[in-house]
């Protein structure tokens, strides 16, 4: 399987605090990927540095060999989407304009978009299931609403990595679970790497799970290798008993208390 992100001996600090310790990982396409672990942890900042978002030093990140801190950032916007957790947006464009502003990176300067790009924004608005918010202003949505209407504008740019930084952090339940699905859909020829609290929907969704604490991979592998009892113990301070969801076949866990 192609490898599409590679990340090198990647270090990261805010000043003198140290945030990530020698990250060494690979993403292949074809996977959806969980990144979890406690609040602290580093797991924003992994994906801010991996986006390009955070400056990760030159030999740290690389897609297809090509070192990130050399890609102009139109570029990698046709190549890299990013949902981040906290979207505050204050101006009054429509949904369907905000949407559409994913059609951006194509486009030259001063160039209008066009039928193709509106095709694409309606494909993807109905698959978030925000089409039928298309005329309302952004500023009148909720928090749910506007975070499924940056998802449409993010897959607009029909790239073939995506990053979700804590994507269901604003939905209900419902929504967490038809939000992953779609992500999950499109994995077969895109690299989905998602930063999420819930350990039981990282167990469902994920491919791999990476397991990060004090800015360090303590375990990384298939969910049943990363989400046991010793883990969630060392890394959480949790107890929790961990069962085979008898759906998903992955691991559930139920907290001890």
């Amino acid at each position: 399987m192609k490898e599409e992100i590679k990340v090198k001996d990647l270090n990261f600090s805010y000043e003198t605090k140290v945030i990530l310790k020698d990250i060494n990982l690979s993403f292949s396409k074809g996977n959806f990927y969980s990144v979890i672990g406690p609040n602290g942890s580093g797991k924003s900042t992994f994906i801010k540095n991996i986006s390009k978002i955070l400056p990760s030093g030159d030999n740290s990140v690389f897609i297809d060999g090509i070192d990130i801190s050399t890609i102009k950032n139109k570029k990698l916007a046709q190549t890299m989407a990013v949902i981040s957790q906290d979207i505050i947006i204050e101006y009054d464009f429509t949904v369907f304009d905000i949407v559409m502003m994913g059609r951006s990176p194509y486009k030259r300067r001063f160039e209008d978009f066009n039928i193709e790009d509106e095709k694409i924004v309606e494909k993807y608005m109905k698959a978030t299931d925000t089409w039928y918010l298309k005329d309302k202003l952004i500023t009148e949505l909720s928090g749910g609403e506007t975070q499924r209407v940056i998802a449409a504008r993010a897959l607009t740019q029909e790239t073939d990595i995506i990053l979700l930084d804590e994507p269901t952090s604003h939905l209900d339940i419902q929504y967490q679970i038809e939000f992953l699905k779609i992500f999950k859909s499109l994995k077969v020829d895109k690299v989905i790497i998602a930063v999420l609290h819930d350990l039981n929907l990282a167990s469902i969704f994920s491919d791999e799970i990476i397991l990060i604490n004090k800015g360090e991979v303590v375990s990384k592998g298939l969910p049943w290798q990363v989400i046991n009892k010793k883990n969630i113990k060392e890394v959480y301070n949790l107890s929790v008993e961990v069962f085979e969801n008898p759906i998903s076949k992955c691991p559930y866990i139920i907290p001890i208390l």
